[in-house]
Formats: C-alpha cells, sequence, structure tokens
C-alpha cells in the first residue's frame, strides 16, 4: 500500500530541509524492488519499537519496517489557485498526494527572507489554506452546473454528487474545509474522484528554533501541530545510532521529532501496523483502519486474500508476554479468526490459505 503525504509551505519556511533530512532516513531499496522512486519522492520507514522486541524473541534475521512516502511539492505564493508563481504546479502535485503536511514558520533569522517579510505562522497558513479553498470553490462551481444537468436525466452517479456539492459549497465559501464538513465516509467516497485539496487530511509543522516551544495562540488555533526545528533535527540525523540516543536523553526525549513527525502522518492516513514475525524476518503490514483479515493477507499476497481459510492472530503484548507463537497458544492467547475479523494495530498473523 503506497500512501502519500505531500509537504507544503510558503517559500523559506524549512519546508526542503524537511523533504531532505527526510530522506536522511530514506529506507534501502533491496527491501522495496519493485518501486520506482521519482526524486522528489521520499520513502521513510515508519518507526516501531515493536519489530526489534519481536526479532530478538523469533531471532529474525532481518527487520523489515513498513514505510510511508512524503513528497516535496512546489513552494506557494498569494494567487496561487490563479495562477501565480508556481501554483498550477502546486495544485496539480497537491492533488496526487493522500494527506498534507504543512510547514509553517516560526523561527526568526534575519538571514533567511520570508516571501512575505514578517514572521505570523498563523498568516502564513491562512494564506495557503485560502488557496486551497479558492481552488476547491472553482472546481465545484464549474463542476455543479454538468453535474445538474446529468441528474435532470437520471444519472445515478450525478443524483448521489449533486447534494454533496450543493452542501459543500456554501461552506467552502465560508471558508471551511471539506473534511470538516460533517460528511460521512461513503459522501466521501463518491466525491473522491474530484480530489478536492481540502477534503485532504492535514497536520501542521511548526519549524521553531531550537527550544521546539510554541506559543499559546498556535496551540490554541491548530489542534494537530508538531513543533519541530529542522535544523536541529537535520543535525540529529547526521549523528550515529549511539549519538543519536545519547543526545535525545539528554533531551528528555525517546525519539527523535523528526520520527514523531512520521508516525502522526501514519496516524493521519488512518493506517495501521499489523506484523509477521519468524526466523527469516520480523515485518510490518500496512492496511487501513477497518480491513478485513482476508484482505490484510492480501497484502502480503493475492493468493492469501483468494484462498483466505483463517488467520491465527496474537496481539502483539500477548506475544512478548508468553514469549513465543508456541508460548501464545499454550495459554490461550491464539485466536484463530475468520473472514469477518477486523485486524488490530499490533496483530501477530499467520494466515492460512489455500489455493
Amino acid at each position: 500500500m503506497s500512501l502519500s503525504i505531500g509537504i507544503v509551505g510558503l517559500p523559506n519556511v524549512g519546508k526542503s530541509t524537511l523533504f531532505q533530512t527526510l530522506t536522511k532516513k530514506q529506507v534501502s531499496a533491496e527491501n522495496y524492488p519493485f518501486c520506482t522512486i521519482e526524486p522528489n519522492v521520499g520513502v521513510v520507514p515508519v518507526p516501531d519499537q515493536r519489530l526489534d522486541v519481536l526479532a530478538q524473541i523469533s531471532k529474525s534475521a532481518k527487520v523489515i519496517p513498513t514505510t510511508i512516502e512524503f513528497i516535496d511539492i512546489a513552494g506557494l505564493v498569494k494567487g496561487a489557485s490563479k495562477g501565480e508563481g508556481l501554483g498550477n504546479a502546486f495544485l496539480a502535485n497537491i492533488r496526487q498526494v493522500d494527506a498534507i503536511c504543512h510547514v509553517i514558520r516560526v523561527f526568526h533569522n534575519d538571514d533567511i527572507t520570508h516571501v512575505e517579510n514578517r514572521i505570523n505562522p498563523v498568516d502564513d497558513a491562512d494564506i495557503i489554506n485560502t488557496e486551497l479553498l479558492l481552488a476547491d470553490l472553482d472546481q465545484i462551481t464549474k463542476a455543479l452546473p454538468q453535474v445538474e444537468k446529468k441528474a435532470k436525466s437520471k444519472d445515478k452517479l450525478a443524483l448521489e454528487t449533486l447534494p454533496i456539492l450543493q452542501q459543500t459549497l456554501p461552506l467552502v465559501e465560508a471558508g471551511t474545509p471539506i473534511r470538516d464538513a460533517d460528511l460521512t465516509p461513503e459522501e466521501l467516497d463518491i466525491i473522491k474522484s474530484y480530489n478536492f485539496l481540502t477534503a485532504k487530511p492535514m497536520m501542521y509543522v511548526a519549524n521553531t528554533d531550537e527550544t521546539y516551544e510554541l506559543s499559546q495562540e498556535l496551540q490554541d488555533k491548530f489542534t494537530n501541530i508538531i513543533p519541530l526545528s529542522i535544523k536541529i533535527e537535520s543535525e540529529i540525523c547526521l549523528m550515529d545510532t549511539e549519538e543519536q540516543t545519547e543526545y535525545l536523553a539528554m533531551l528528555g526525549r525517546e525519539m527523535s521529532g523528526l520520527d514523531t513527525l512520521i508516525q502522526e502522518g501514519y496516524k493521519l492516513l488512518d493506517l495501521i501496523s499489523f506484523l509477521t514475525t519468524g526466523v527469516q524476518e520480523t515485518k510490518a503490514w500496512t492496511v487501513k483502519q477497518g480491513t478485513l483479515a482476508p484482505q490484510a493477507g492480501g497484502v502480503i499476497h493475492s493468493d492469501i486474500e483468494r484462498g483466505f481459510i483463517m488467520a491465527d492472530i496474537i496481539s502483539y503484548q500477548d506475544f512478548v508476554d508468553c514469549g513465543s507463537e508456541a508460548g501464545a497458544r499454550q495459554n490461550g492467547k491464539l485466536r484463530q479468526e475468520g473472514k469477518s475479523y477486523i485486524i488490530q494495530d499490533g496483530d501477530v498473523c499467520h494466515f492460512k490459505f489455500n489455493v
């Protein structure tokens, strides 16, 4: 499952430095032989301490984390929705991503000019959010007459789409993103083909100084905001593992801000990991929340989904507490689940199938 997060922001907010820092953590290509990655795409491992624990128990030869894609998107300026600057490229690129990581500048540095000649992260965020809203407003306005015409001729999709567009139009006009329009998952699926920009989930990264501190105004304004000194994080990335551990311990943190960002990005996409473990490898696999066992097996191989019989499931904590799959079985912690079982984050799975 290849899901991507686009990094957006005004020029000189640290967006490209964040992307470069992420790509320093990029996974080695040999684990993903069928991936052709463009230069502006970074495939990074999702930090998961459970993998090392399971690998130690199973004496695995290798550990393979799951991954997430970050895409560096062209800088935006005011008027992008009308084609100003790289506006058209920006909008075209952002339509292709699954979620948005919106970088705003908090740090002060006279040597790095700000495109608006001032440091005001709330205003910066408003500039980009306004451009996304204007682009969606333009798209809805153009789409409505066509959908209305098709609905009159009883076109099924148009009849489903029309009331959703009519509901979202006044909200977008008033400055409400489509993601906040209180649409059901089914309604969002109906309008999915439009790739509305403000329908995509969004997280904020506040590029701070070395204190990682946020003002109360920013904390109140944005609920899903991560303070990150991108400069410090780029330096941490250059350290070896032991130095990183010592440095983070000195700061009183268990993981780097970059790893926190990657984990939060994974959650933003509504993703979870199930795990497989054995002598050859311990591996994390990505599925959407709510995925059924046969479809989860299909992520490993299509034959598993096609010939699914059942799945042996052990929760991660039970596996660790019991010391092995055999120990979990002896202690009644291994469950046999069928086609209707919904995979949970951290499930250690063994699929049984026949084709």
